[in-house]
């Protein structure tokens, strides 16, 4: 059974993810979407949403950070799903609320069930170094 946290990160990257697809509307919009299709996670949605919003209004800051983390990689090469991961897990590790390893693990589970075979290490990798580098690790 998973922990009430994971089903909403879950959700978070769900938001992100949509709201990057559909061109950065605001996250209210995507939510509001979502519960017009008549989704049963409705309320997981519109509790992720305030998450969402928080980090949909520093992405441009974690973005920065992210490329400076991901040696040799463009941020738009990194798929959006990855990208949308390591957003949500660098405002984590910045809010400081979480340890880092469980922010860190958490983004690697994510990625294990919504990305690519090389993406849980990729994930691992950069938010192991942003970690490091923020001395939470």
């Amino acid at each position: 059974m998973l922990r009430a946290e994971t089903k909403q990160r879950a959700r978070v990257l769900q938001l992100l993810y949509a709201w990057e697809l559909r061109d950065k509307p605001p996250i209210q919009h995507v939510v509001e979407e979502i519960v017009a299709s008549g989704s049963s996670a409705n309320r997981s949605f519109v509790a992720a949403e305030s998450t969402a919003i928080a980090v949909s209004l520093v992405v441009p800051h974690l973005d920065d950070e992210i490329s400076k983390a991901a040696d040799n990689w463009r941020l738009d090469r990194i798929g959006a799903i990855e990208r949308n991961i390591l957003r949500l897990a660098l405002h984590e590790l910045e809010a400081a609320e979480v340890p880092a390893r469980v922010t860190i693990s958490e983004a690697v589970k994510l990625a294990h069930w919504f990305a690519g075979s090389k993406a849980p290490s990729f994930v691992n990798g950069v938010l192991d170094g942003l970690a490091r580098d923020s001395g939470r690790l």
